[in-house]
Parts: C-alpha cells; structure tokens; sequence
C-alpha cells in the first residue's frame, strides 16, 4: 500500500502525513492530536520557547494522544552579531518603517534588546522529554547530539532547501531530510547560501536530493491534497510535510482573521519578504512586502526586526489594516477546502488512495 514507506516504519505513524510544525504561536496542542490521532505526524514549532514552556506542551501533548508527535526548534536563532544591532542599522529601519508607525499612529519602538540564545537550553529540555521525532531547521546537529538522539530513541529529521544542504544533512547522520521547496509558506529554512538563491521548486529539490541521498526523503511545499501527496509519493518520497492547508484548520494557533485570509482571494498572491521578521519567509503579498522589496539592507537582522514590527502589527490587528500585517501562506493555498484537521486527514489519505490504488 502507498503508506507503507520507511518513514512510516521510521516515525511509527500509519499514514506518511507531517503537519508543518508552526513557530511563533501558530502550532497547537490540539492540532498536534488530531493529526496524530488520525495517523499522521503532527508537529509543535517551539524555537520562540524556552525549555520550561517545551516541557509543559510536551506534558499537554502526551496527555492529548499516545501516538507519535513531532517538536521542532531552529540551530541558527539569530542573524546579529553578539544578538545585537548596530545603531546604525537602528537608524536606518527607523527610517524605512516610520511612515507606517505614522499612520498606525503609534510611536516608533525603541532599539530592539540584544537576543539571548536558547538553542542549548531548548536542546537539552528535547534531549530530557524524548518526544518520538526531533526535527530542526536553519543548520546541522553536531554528532554526538545525534547519536545522543539515536540512544534515547529520539528520530531527527532536518530541512534542505537545496541539494548541498541536504548532502550536508546526511553526512551529519540524520535520520530523514525534508525537502522544502519555495512554494512553501513561512521560513526558508536555508542554512548553506542566502535564502534567496535558494528557491528550487519541491518536486524538482525532492529529485535532486532522491538521486543523491540514501536516507528517507520527505517533501515540504505547495502539497495540500491527495493529488499533491501521490505526486510526491510518485515522485519518490517517503512523505510529505503539509504545512498551508493545516494552518487554515480551526485547530492551529492562527487568529481567525488569519485562516479567513487563506480561504480569500487574498491567498492567490504570496511574496517571499524579509520585511517582518529579518529573514526571507512567505506569506499573503502585503503593501509593506511591496513597498519594501529591495531595500532588506535596511531592515534589522532576524529576529530582531520581528521585535521592531511587533508594536506596529499589532496595531495594524486592532485596526484591521491587513495590508500591513504578513499572514503567512503557501502558494497552494488557494485551492485549500478543509478547516477541521481531522476532515483534512482523513480527505488526504482517502483521496490519495483513490489515485494510488485505484
């Protein structure tokens, strides 16, 4: 049968289904279970956590299903030097970003604070908890961090957004690769070249890394249907990661005004912007994306530019100028259906095995 891969066999899951794990408050404890209840992998984004807060929604998790789940965290947290910007570079966002402080009507923030790293701390609450599957993004592991994994049970999955990366990947003993291609919404996980010269499609990344790599492959990107994951399947790999079509389920962290933007005409237009958060990443297109494209050397590095624009998009919330907001999105969501998770699993495996097995 088509779901019987060595990803399922690997992830000890029935279904070769990831849910995208959402940083930033957009994952859920509630749509972890329902995929994963339903047979797939569901994922919780957590490189905004500290190790504390991992413990307690990994407690939340467990007592929400049985079944294997996902916790994701990013390598590289931050682009600044010492986690700090420059006066400089200060000065220079000011500038590019008060015309649209000036018509939220609010002030402009102060210098974002130096960025503390927690990579270490998250790492070692990962390491203590044992979900099933540890998956990163923005880098490799060092080896003794895998084989620690390796010895406590743990499946590390890591992201490539080109082949080099992927080989990297491997080379560093991972136990499965996703191939993000850049139709996909939200972060370019791209650790080896600029972001920017990193934007192979899926379905050609997913050949790209299939014919050099031995290690489960798992495709990342415009997939949202059962016509998707039987064209990634076909195509070779041992699953698929959705990530779009799960966001727009009532059970993700999303606000409401942010599944309804997935299901707009809005949806049709997506733009790949540094603009709010210091790091190339895709969403519903937005004046601000716009407005801005080609001036990112004035923006602050990541993720210190997210705590410069946190003032303004909340304002832009209260006062619904969705055009200064960046909601994130795939390039598949316009032909997104389903806003229950367990109606979109259930879709899925049902309609890729009409294809797969007619």
């Amino acid at each position: 049968m088509w779901y019987n891969t060595k990803a399922t066999e690997l992830l000890g899951i029935d279904y070769p289904i990831l849910q995208g794990p959402f940083g930033g408050n957009l994952s859920s404890v509630e749509l972890v279970a329902a995929v994963s209840n339903a047979g797939g992998l569901g994922g919780y984004g957590a490189y905004t956590l500290s190790a504390p807060e991992i413990a307690a929604v990994d407690k939340q998790i467990k007592a929400a299903t049985n079944k294997p789940y996902n916790i994701n965290i990013w390598v590289s947290e931050t682009d600044a030097p010492d986690g700090a910007a420059t006066d400089a570079q200060y000065e220079h966002a000011t500038q590019l970003f008060k015309p649209y402080f000036d018509e939220a009507g609010i002030p402009l923030p102060p210098k974002p604070d130096p960025f503390k790293l927690r990579f270490e701390n998250q790492l070692q609450a990962i390491l203590d908890l044992r979900p099933k599957v540890f998956s990163f993004m923005f880098g490799t592991l060092p080896a003794y961090v895998i084989e620690q994994c390796r010895k406590l049970g743990i499946v590390t999955v890591g992201a490539a957004t080109t082949l080099d990366e992927a080989i990297t990947l491997e080379a560093s003993g991972v136990d499965l690769i996703i191939a993000s291609g850049f139709e996909a919404g939200g972060h370019r996980p791209s650790f080896l070249a600029p972001a920017e010269s990193s934007t192979t499609g899926t379905f050609v990344l997913l050949q790209l890394i299939k014919e050099k790599v031995k290690v489960p492959v798992i495709a990342a990107g415009g997939i949202a249907n059962g016509r998707g994951v039987a064209g990634a399947l076909t195509l070779g790999a041992d699953a698929v990661q959705i990530g779009t079509a799960f966001l727009a389920c009532e059970e993700s962290g999303a606000l409401p005004i942010h599944r309804q933007m997935l299901f707009s005409d809005a949806a049709k237009y997506t733009t790949l912007s540094r603009a709010f958060t210091g790091r190339l990443g895709r969403g519903i297109t937005s004046r601000v994306a716009k407005d801005l494209a080609g001036k990112e050397a004035g923006f602050l590095p990541f993720p210190l530019q997210t705590t410069f624009m946190s003032p303004l998009r909340k304002a832009a919330l209260d006062q619904q100028k969705w055009d200064m907001i960046l909601f994130w999105g795939g390039q598949i969501a316009p032909i997104l259906k389903h806003t229950n998770a367990t109606a979109l699993m259930q879709s899925l495996i049902e309609d890729t095995t009409k294809i797969m097995n007619p």
